[in-house]
């Protein structure tokens, strides 16, 4: 693949990451009927539901933000290992949370390489 195909993948990754993101955290910060009765099932208050939603929209901009997307990366993966954690503690679906989380990884490794790198790196022998 050229860098311009890898490039423009990255960038059309991180706008539908944007977009599925963005909508969470307006649902949230809107106190969306829907979405407070989830909340509410899993014993969040409106408060504090609506603080998720700007940790979730502060941690998105850092992602979209190419000198801070790592930052924002690692803090959307704690976000969604917490969101996981919380569905399957209510025997609810993960399969949401999980897409995203992958869809997440995939993107980071894409735009920035040295992510992945550092985190597969091999170490070499030495002789």
């Amino acid at each position: 693949m050229s860098q311009k195909t890898i490039k423009i993948t990255g960038w059309t990754l991180t706008i539908i990451l944007g977009l599925l993101f963005t909508m969470s955290a307006f649902m949230k910060l809107t106190q969306n009927e829907t979405a407070l009765a989830q909340a509410s099932s899993f014993g969040i208050d409106t408060t504090t539901y609506q603080f998720i939603g700007v940790i979730e929209i502060i941690s998105l901009i850092l992602f979209i933000v190419p000198r801070t997307g790592i930052l924002g990366t690692m803090l959307l993966v704690a976000y969604l290992g917490g969101a996981i954690v919380t569905h399957l503690q209510h025997q609810q679906s993960i399969a949401m949370a999980v897409t995203f989380q992958t869809l997440l990884w995939i993107t980071a490794f894409i735009r920035f390489p040295e992510l992945k790198q550092r985190i597969f790196q091999t170490k070499k022998v030495q002789q």
